[in-house]
């Protein structure tokens, strides 16, 4: 089964529910040691035709950045390390993290043990914020965490099957890129709503 073949059976197969669902990508992983320097993977990567919806950034900072994103200060960090409900809330709101440098110590020391196992430690803001910003709209995390696996969304279930595809590929494409023996590396792909069944495809 290929790609196009897959969405069809994903849509034709799953339950409509009541809300714009995401559509993730699954790739598991074989023959890779996820120790090795050469198999970590952690970056954001910008998707050709766009999430399907607004990439919902939260910026680490300690001044008044002018943004439409939601800007949190070192008091803030400090204070959702004591409220789990915000911060279950700041995450479940939050597809990147990014932070100006000085504060990734603060970051790391009230949430890193909250951030890091879900793969959302913020990147640190590079050069002009307004420059990085965008670079990262459009964009989704790729990261190995504890397991042979990456999961990431290419789209959301209301954009057309072309753009979905074309998102799909990209990301394939870029991953046998970067994995130490390309092609070889990946064991099986699919792809799922956020509340359906995964469907298995060829790559």
């Amino acid at each position: 089964m290929n790609i196009k073949e897959a969405i069809k059976q994903l849509r034709n197969n799953s339950k409509k529910r009541k809300f714009n669902q995401t559509i993730d990508l699954v790739v598991n992983l074989k023959e890779i040691d996820i120790n090795k320097a050469e198999s970590k993977i952690d970056e954001i990567f910008q998707l050709p035709k766009g999430l399907g919806k607004p990439t919902r950034i939260t910026i680490f900072h300690s001044e008044n950045v002018k943004t439409n994103y939601r800007v949190l200060k070192q008091a803030d960090i400090e204070n959702l390390e004591k409220n789990k409900k915000e911060l279950k809330k700041l995450i479940k709101e939050t597809d990147i993290f990014v932070s100006e440098p000085k504060l990734m110590p603060i970051v790391g020391k009230y949430l890193g043990k909250y951030l890091a196992p879900r793969g959302l430690m913020p990147k640190p803001i590079i050069g002009d914020i307004n420059n990085f910003l965008k670079s990262l709209e459009g964009g989704v995390r790729i990261s190995i965490k504890k397991a042979p696996c990456i999961q990431t969304i290419v789209g959301v279930e209301n954009m057309n099957d072309q753009d979905i595809e074309d998102n799909i590929n990209a990301v394939i494409t870029h991953l046998i890129q970067k994995l130490p023996r390309g092609k070889s590396n990946i064991k099986n792909v699919c792809i799922k709503f956020t509340m359906s069944k995964p469907v298995k495809f060829e790559v």
